[in-house]
């Protein structure tokens, strides 16, 4: 019998050892010091915190586990068990995260977070369930704006004809041609040199972005369109979801919600540390009148927000006040 005792007790140390070593593996594209990356790991220390040890995040940063769509696909596989991605890219997987895509849905910052934060954020990341995903939260991505070589744009017919690098994506070449400019899609990699050598006449991007491309070298007019401000967000592998505790699934949430006011802090001041780089490097911020180009949004909001709830989402999220 004491034979069977101390087998029995070895049995358990090996699955509590076995428990304390889950580990999720989580992917990125931005490099480690990049808000969303340490974010992330800083859910990690909350679920570790809050599950005694049992379960921890890895995060493969720099694309090492692929791009976002690869990783989107791993996920619902259940190969890896979370990603952070551009809302973007799941666009055609789940619908609703178009809403938060679109141009000029938010008025500012503050709008955003606010709408992101309520039932209509809850309400887009719970629609991911039926393709295999449980979201769990959306992180900031700034305010997009376009930025130009050779003159600044202040009115919507400053725009006309300008080639304007986008994403690859057909919703981006609608909004730029909404805006009366040539959509130019190219990779993310080959804007500098396009925008040196004048293939194209402007790009657009956030701050960070526009910093650490060293993009204000040659497009030295950054202009506040902030056109569109559409979030990261932080999807869960629905098959592991499904293998988990209620207790540790609601761990994992807990961290997921916590996680996002540390990422907004490090975006701020990320943010605000990218403008006065910019600043100092010589581009010029120029103040825009935005009304002008909301007001040539609504055949790209015809086209891309065909159904009905989605179309009510939208309206709701202009009400949040």
């Amino acid at each position: 019998m004491k034979t069977l005792s101390r087998i029995a007790a070895a049995l358990a140390l090996l699955a509590a050892a076995g428990a304390q070593a889950t580990e999720f593996r989580s992917s990125d594209i931005h490099p480690d010091d990049y808000p969303t990356v340490l974010a992330v790991r800083h859910m990690g220390e909350t679920l570790a915190r809050l599950t005694n040890g049992r379960h921890t995040i890895k995060v493969f940063a720099k694309s090492a586990l692929g791009q976002e769509k690869d990783t989107i696909e791993q996920t619902k596989l259940g190969a890896l068990a979370m990603t952070r991605v551009n809302v973007a890219p799941m666009n055609n997987i789940c619908p609703a995260t178009m809403v938060p895509t679109m141009p000029f849905l938010f008025r500012s910052t503050d709008h955003m977070r606010k709408v992101l934060d309520g039932p209509i954020g809850d309400e887009i990341l719970k629609s991911c369930e039926e393709q295999g995903f449980v979201g769990l939260a959306f992180y900031d991505s700034g305010a997009r704006s376009i930025y130009s070589v050779k003159k600044p744009i202040k009115t919507i017919a400053d725009v006309k004809g300008m080639k304007i690098r986008v994403q690859q994506s057909d919703l981006w070449v609608a909004l730029m041609e909404a805006m009366g400019a040539n959509a130019t899609p190219m990779p993310f990699g080959e804007v500098y040199t396009a925008l040196k050598t004048g293939l194209v006449d402007a790009a657009e991007n956030n701050y960070p972005s526009y910093e650490s491309t060293r993009h204000f070298e040659v497009a030295k007019y950054y202009n506040r369109t902030e056109h569109s401000m559409a979030p990261e967000i932080l999807l869960f592998s629905r098959k592991t979801w499904d293998t988990l505790t209620p207790q540790d699934q609601a761990a994992i949430r807990t961290a997921a919600k916590e996680s996002v006011l540390f990422m907004r802090k490090l975006w701020d001041e990320r943010e605000a540390r990218s403008l006065a780089i910019v600043k100092a490097g010589g581009a010029q911020v120029i103040d825009v009148d935005t009304a002008s180009f909301r007001a040539a949004m609504k055949p790209v909001y015809e086209k891309f927000l065909k159904d009905p709830k989605l179309q009510d989402m939208v309206r709701r999220a202009g009400e949040v006040k």
